[in-house]
């Protein structure tokens, strides 16, 4: 009986995905599932949704819960991590000081002023964990959802040797999306993306062996609906030929061109179909939101009518596999091998990105093994942006893991948006603040002097 462990399982929204998920495989249906969280009232909702999946689906599988890190490690064969450290008091300084001094943040959770100092919080909690799993499961797979993805899994994949990868679906929602713009099957489309989470890129998309961006070259440049979909990205498409992952929310803070300005902002990031409101406080409104309606959509699920329906109550059980957490399992536990794209270490699989950097990149997931694929140079009009957010994600781990504090200064200094707006001396004053609001969540920065 395969033992997979949530940590963090509070995000129930996520948890019974991937739970319906690892069902719909016959090597993973009669697991034992532990949740873990800190949170007591989170995680009985979350036993109570997943024991509502497993009454229904007829499963064999075991569900228990602990507040308890260890435990909940103790013996385990998976783990996936879905951790927020520090709660929306403590963290909506992480935009709304940056704000202060002129750079505005849409979301805040990868790179930059933002990101940075949330991954200076997370890295010690992240190592706590691969040190646990090192004593109690050190055959383990870790898949890690909780951002900022590539700083935590480089950090973990310096200081630990637990198996360890990110996963982030924006790599296989965009290439649905693209697919759906080509007007071609998604099953049917094959696609080489790499780089860095959160500014990977497809550098090749392809359906029937044939080459389909002239195709979407064409629907972004002729057809207004899809080149309002996603505004920031579609402009970086028609300049440089390649097309990024994850939203334009994400991207539009993570580069000098959209966000400097407000008349950009307004251009470019407060219009458009499946854009999220391109100001500041967004984010800040969407977790405050969720902090009051958690409850309520708990409520909302599990008196859900259907479940009286046998049909609808097996159809609310049935499994996606839209995240890939479940197939990476069943391939690491002996089932079928599954290709994904995962965050590792850059051992010469990008050629042209710092060494150690992580990358994201194609992945072989097998018997007790992930493989990266080599991918080779970058082109190079999307390598500049993407080498210098790289570079800047290991100084920032490396101030973190060192307590230099100027280390961390000197990444955010370089990072663009920061960049084209203030001037050192201004991002010196930024980032002490940032430090002084945040002092008691980095104890591991014994003297802070920039």
């Amino acid at each position: 009986m395969p033992k997979i462990t949530f940590i963090g399982a509070g995000s129930f929204g996520f948890t019974r995905t991937v739970l319906k998920d690892l069902f719909s495989y016959p090597l993973l249906e009669g697991s034992e599932v532990t949740l873990m969280d800190i949170h007591p009232g989170r995680l009985e909702m979350a036993r109570k949704c997943c024991q509502k999946i497993v009454d229904i689906g007829g499963y064999s599988a075991k569900i228990k819960t602990t507040l308890d890190r260890r435990e909940a490690l103790k013996g385990a064969d998976a783990v996936l991590i879905t951790i927020l450290c520090g709660k929306t008091d403590i963290w909506q300084h992480d935009i709304l000081i940056p704000k202060k001094y002129g750079v505005d943040i849409n979301v805040g959770d990868t790179r930059g002023p933002a990101g940075i100092f949330r991954a200076l919080r997370t890295i010690p909690t992240m190592l706590d964990i691969c040190k646990d799993m090192e004593e109690l499961c050190p055959e383990a797979i870790m898949l890690n959802y909780t951002n900022p993805m590539a700083m935590l899994c480089h950090a973990m994949q310096r200081k630990s040797f637990i198996n360890t990868t990110g996963l982030c679906h924006s790599v296989q929602g965009t290439a649905k999306m693209l697919a759906g713009w080509a007007k071609v099957p998604f099953e049917e489309l094959d696609y080489t993306c790499a780089g860095i989470n959160h500014l990977a890129w497809y550098l090749e998309l392809k359906h029937k062996n044939k080459d389909i961006y002239p195709k979407l070259q064409k629907a972004v440049s002729d057809k207004k609906e899809i080149y309002n979909e996603e505004q920031v990205r579609n402009e970086m498409f028609l300049a440089f030929g390649y097309y990024v992952t994850e939203s334009s929310g994400h991207n539009s803070e993570y580069n000098w061109w959209f966000r400097k300005r407000s008349d950009l902002i307004k251009k470019h990031c407060t219009k458009g179909t499946g854009w999220n409101p391109g100001h500041h406080a967004y984010i800040l409104d969407h977790y405050k939101r969720q902090d009051k309606t958690w409850e309520a959509d708990f409520n909302k699920w599990i008196n859900n009518p259907d479940w009286k329906d046998t049909e609808k109550a097996k159809e609310l059980v049935r499994g996606t596999r839209h995240e890939y957490a479940s197939a990476i399992i069943n391939a690491y536990l002996g089932g079928d091998m599954f290709r994904f794209n995962g965050n590792v270490p850059n051992t010469g699989i990008i050629t042209n990105l710092p060494d150690g950097a992580c990358v994201e990149v194609p992945v072989l997931a097998s018997r007790r093994k992930l493989q990266p694929i080599y991918v080779g140079e970058l082109p190079m009009p999307v390598l500049p942006l993407t080498h210098l957010s790289s570079v800047n994600e290991m100084m920032a781990v490396e101030g973190c893991l060192t307590g230099d504090a100027g280390l961390v200064y000197q990444s955010i200094a370089n990072d663009p948006l920061t960049a084209s707006v203030l001037s050192l001396a201004e991002i010196r004053k930024m980032v002490a603040e940032m430090f002084k609001v945040n002092k008691k969540y980095l104890p591991h920065f014994k003297k802070i002097s920039l």
